[in-house]
């Protein structure tokens, strides 16, 4: 007998399709054609909702449940827990269960685990234990490591705005460059630290990195992952994390999860088709004001410290010995972190941090950054293209620090400055909407690698290549003190070709796809005669004969826009601000909020084949939304059609005329309103006006195609320009 569902879980469409293994067109097909699904209990006609229970049991009475979507299944109870904390300190204590059995314990109450276990204490609800329960069950079919990470992966995509995530590649990355960048040799490894840890994910790289490697360490111990976060449950989530990456299902021995110094779990787990062991140690508190590893000396340092964060602790820590190079403005924190750092490095360790490229050229922190180049202690930055992690719209830096094997300085040698911001994804076609780049993650490695191992081979100063250069320390001792890759790394021809290669491509594209275009639209002629019997008729008549309705945008509430990293089903926000900018969304809301808030009418969301139209003169525009959902801000309208009475793209051609927006506007200036029922529209048969859309689409497409053939031709231009004002002519050329 499968247990039970709490009937207040809600499930939308999507849920539905991933719990049963199948799209989403086919759960809408069940809809049409079963008289039995289950109704909606909540959500819009748009985006329903309905009881996990009721789903469960029509899909089992169907014989369309099976294992696929088991873990799916289980999600939607965790997410009706409530808040982020409530949510992950479950998902915690699932895992510190699972981790228990895997190491081979007794799996005892669920409150037990979670207070031996954890760096917290708490207690669990009765449902909560009994999700916890149902969890581990599932996991003993599936896999425990799988349906933690299925668990976490869910909740960090949930709480994307809230909670900042290294990608893999770039944690990879920066255990390499690590790597690559100490002294001694590859398997003395032996201490890692992550003094911002949060859900693990640079700790989990050091294990792929050196945990194969431990048996080359003279000292002949395991290799020991550190970690401390100021938030309880991310620490929390952390150390099951890595924990449960220890065990093998092959593993032969397994030690235990306890509470060694304190409630911090560890492992020693060995699994002998790899040679892997390591020491997991993971505590919450707050690094700066009060580290909880305060005598760690680590080979390794790897760290995302938080941004921007102002209340560090610039008063209490005035006089703390860390600092080493001066004491951090308090518009500095970051510069707090990279000494911390340092402080906790062992005599030829090395730390990589990841710092906003501020960190590089801001006034305030030149003093500590001359400090660090006279003593020898910063070792490289390396620049990293946009959307390498969050915030994704930065440049982020990566910092590379080793302190000298014999403890004292390495003043004189030169500081590697890697610039790989301009690695950027294909151009691509089509409306963009707010979210991540793709970066190309291989050649980012291959560049960033092969400049760290410049140091490696003995810091050659003067050594340039189109991507990097080693400065001199007396060349970047000015009165600035600016460190940005960009400034002393000089573009050559050939790190500018593969941009301009891309973009080349791109444009040759644009132009077939305008060549087809214009041979379609040259063809139409335009009769200087009005056709006998056609008339037009406003869009409020239509609004009174029920041919379409409208809906305004409304501004979301502050504070629940997102920007930077969405998931797959972020709702973008288009606001007139945007329309301005060129038309791409700059933020988002997570789709649940985008649907309580269409629930309640706070919000206006779009659906497929909606007319959206700006009512204001300085942006005026009306297009069929094909990305929908989207939600509308204010001055933003979305009409939907009668499609027996009109054609969307023919709606939308006629109401995006100049002279049409000249009629509605509410006085002749760039600040003028327009009165959208007042926009006109030409009266004629359904026919007729399909005809007509279909000419409205293609205008549309040529418009879109022309505007990016625009833009990627004013990047060639201006990227030949730089290069041929560089002296870069080929002599073939003429």
């Amino acid at each position: 007998m499968p247990p039970s569902v709490d009937p207040s879980v809600s499930v939308t469409l999507a849920e539905i399709a991933r719990i049963a293994g199948v799209g989403r067109a086919a759960v809408s097909n069940w809809r049409r054609r079963h008289d039995s699904f289950p109704a909606p209990v909540g959500g819009t006609d748009t985006s329903p909702q309905f009881a996990l229970s009721q789903v469960e049991e029509w899909l089992r009475r169907q014989g369309k449940l099976d294992e696929v979507g088991s873990r799916e299944r289980l999600w939607p109870e965790f997410e009706a827990l409530g808040d982020r904390d409530t949510m992950g300190r479950a998902i915690a204590a699932a895992g510190a269960r699972l981790a228990r059995e895997e190491a081979g314990h007794a799996a005892g109450p669920p409150d037990t685990d979670v207070a031996e276990g954890l760096p917290y204490d708490t207690r669990l609800s009765e449902a909560q234990r009994s999700l916890v329960e149902r969890a581990v069950g599932l996991a003993r079919k599936h896999g425990a490591r799988e349906t933690f990470d299925f668990l976490l992966g869910r909740w960090l995509d949930t709480h994307v705005r809230q909670i900042g995530v290294t990608p893999r590649p770039l944690a990879a990355l920066m255990a390499e460059v690590a790597e690559l960048s100490r002294d001694g040799e590859a398997g003395d490894v032996g201490t890692v630290l992550d003094p911002a840890c949060g859900t693990g994910g640079l700790l989990l790289a050091a294990a792929r990195q050196w945990a194969g490697k431990v048996d080359a360490h003279p000292s002949g111990v395991p290799l020991k992952l550190l970690g401390q976060d100021v938030d309880p449950t991310q620490a929390a989530l952390a150390a099951v994390r890595i924990l449960l990456a220890g065990h093998s299902p092959k593993s032969e021995t397994a030690g235990e999860v306890d509470a060694r110094t304190g409630n911090t779990p560890r492992l020693d787990g060995h699994s002998p088709g790899r040679e892997t062991a390591w020491e997991v140690d993971v505590r919450a508190g707050n690094t700066l004001r009060a580290d909880p590893h305060p005598d760690v000396r680590a080979d390794v340092v790897l760290c995302n410290p938080p941004f921007n964060e102002r209340d560090w602790g610039y008063e209490e820590l005035a006089t703390d010995a860390r600092w080493t190079y001066g004491l951090p403005p308090r518009t500095e924190p970051e510069l707090a972190w990279t000494q911390h750092a340092l402080s906790r490095l062992a005599p030829g360790g090395t730390a990589v941090l990841l710092l906003p490229p501020g960190v590089a050229s801001r006034r305030a922190g030149r003093r500590i950054r001359a400090g660090l180049l006279r003593s020898g202690m910063l070792r490289a930055v390396v620049a990293l293209p946009p959307g390498s992690a969050p915030p994704h719209s930065v440049a982020l830096h990566l910092w590379v620090l080793r302190a000298p094997a014999g403890g004292g300085t390495d003043a004189g040698a030169g500081v590697l400055l890697v610039d790989a911001a301009e690695i950027q994804p294909e151009p691509s076609g089509g409306t963009q909407r707010a979210g991540r780049a793709a970066i190309d993650w291989s050649l980012l490695h291959r560049r960033v690698v092969s400049a760290i191992q410049v140091i490696q081979v003995g810091d050659e100063v003067g050594n340039r290549s189109a991507h990097h250069a080693v400065v001199p320390v007396i060349d970047l001792l000015d009165e600035e003190v600016d460190l940005t890759p960009a400034r002393h790394v000089p573009k050559r021809a050939a790190s500018a070709n593969l941009g301009l290669r891309r973009s080349w491509n791109r444009f040759g594209t644009l132009l077939h796809e305008l060549r087809d275009l214009t041979a379609t639209l040259s063809a139409l002629e335009l009769s200087g005669d009005e056709p006998a019997g056609q008339g037009t008729v406003t869009v409020g008549d239509l609004l009174r004969a029920g041919a379409l309705t409208m809906r305004a945008g409304q501004q979301p509430a502050d504070g629940a826009v997102r920007t930077g990293d969405a998931p797959d089903d972020a709702v973008p926000l288009l606001t007139i601000t945007d329309v301005l900018a060129g038309g791409r969304p700059s933020g988002w809301l997570p789709a649940s909020e985008a649907s309580a808030g269409e629930t309640a009418g706070t919000l206006t969301v779009t659906v497929p084949e909606e007319v959206v139209v700006v009512g204001a003169y300085r942006a005026f525009g009306a297009w069929v939304d094909t990305d929908a959902p989207t939600v509308l801000g204010s001055q933003l309208s979305a009409l939907r059609v009668d499609p027996t009475l009109l054609d969307p793209w023919f709606l939308a051609g006629c109401l995006r005329a100049p002279a049409n927006a000249r009629q509605a506007g509410t006085h002749a200036s760039t600040s003028s309103r327009i009165d959208v029922r007042r926009l006109q529209v030409l009266r004629l048969p359904l026919e007729e006006q399909r005809r007509y859309g279909e000419a409205f689409r293609r205008l549309t497409a040529f418009e879109r195609s022309l505007r990016e053939a625009r833009t990627i031709g004013g990047e060639l231009v201006d990227g030949l320009t730089d290069g041929l004002a560089a002296g870069t002519m080929p002599r073939d050329w003429s």
